[in-house]
């Protein structure tokens, strides 16, 4: 079942999101997406991050992300866990395209999936 959690206006929220599209070294999709998994867990204003895979390529991957507030977002990037992803996945991230900088105003987030 999925839980309403950014219900609110803009203007009341001031959320900030952004969706990314990282393309990787062939093969390593899987290891990307565990990478990430590890990394966003628990981060100070992050109302949503959801990881897709794309569809139509087998070697990318969408993230899209939700936050209290830019500033949130930003001071994520400092984080040990966040520092330690982005050393970890240099050597298979092939591209890293910022498609869009948005402004949520409503959602749902889904509950977090178990490992398989």
């Amino acid at each position: 079942m999925l839980t309403s959690v950014l219900a609110c206006s803009l203007e009341a929220s001031g959320m900030w999101g952004m969706i990314v599209k990282v393309t990787l070294v062939p093969g390593k999709r899987a290891e990307m997406i565990a990478i990430l998994k590890e990394s966003a867990a628990d981060m100070p204003g992050c109302l949503s991050y959801i990881v897709a895979k794309d569809a139509a390529d087998e070697n990318a991957i969408w993230v899209t992300e939700v936050w209290d507030s830019m500033a949130s977002h930003d001071a994520s990037l400092s984080l040990p866990a966040v520092k330690r992803a982005k050393s970890r996945a240099k050597a298979i991230v092939s591209n890293f395209e910022k498609i869009t900088v948005t402004n949520p105003v409503w959602g749902v987030r889904p509950p977090a999936t178990r490992p398989h």
